[in-house]
């Protein structure tokens, strides 16, 4: 395999459904988890991560002000952070949007949105966010400020899949 440096135009993922292509188009961090994995992988030092992390924060679109309400905040977070999610048109993978003021933290919510959304509510409830943010270099270095932020974000993000499961579930 060649080693590449990190993208810098981001393609749009293969396989993705027209809905979460519309909601990338809207919410621009268009790469994979995969492919954000592979490009820390090429990253050696902290600065380096956390300059690329930053990076992935500047290229997500701003939520409008209109969703930046107190019912989309995200509690436990020290920075401002908004989280939007919907239901694709299936009614069964959720989409997720967000924003924060901070530049660090808006990457790291890039981090969390580009792995959780697109997902089944199956799909997320098994993910475990502090594997994945060991396994690409992050758990360490984060304060436990940010530690507490992101699983806030992360329970938000299960909260809203176990609310589809259970809807889900009524209608079967």
């Amino acid at each position: 395999m060649a080693i590449r440096a990190p993208r810098g135009a981001l393609p749009v993922p293969r396989g993705v459904s027209s809905f979460a292509i519309e909601a990338f188009w809207r919410y621009p961090v268009t790469m994979t988890f995969d492919e954000i994995r592979e490009d820390l992988s090429f990253l050696e030092d902290w600065e380096s991560r956390i300059s690329y992390v930053i990076d992935l924060g500047r290229q997500l679109s701003p939520l409008p002000d209109a969703e930046k309400t107190d019912a989309n905040k995200v509690r436990g977070c020290a920075s401002q952070v908004w989280l939007v999610s919907s239901v694709d048109d299936q009614g069964n993978h959720l989409v997720f949007r967000a924003d924060s003021d901070a530049l660090l933290v808006k990457g790291l919510v890039a981090l969390i949105v580009t792995l959780y959304s697109g997902k089944t509510a199956e799909e997320i409830m098994a993910i475990d966010a502090k594997d994945v943010f060991k396994s690409i270099g992050l758990a360490d270095h984060l304060t436990a400020q940010r530690s507490n932020g992101v699983a806030s974000m992360v329970e938000r993000i299960r909260r809203d899949a176990r609310a589809l499961l259970t809807a889900t579930s009524g209608q079967a």
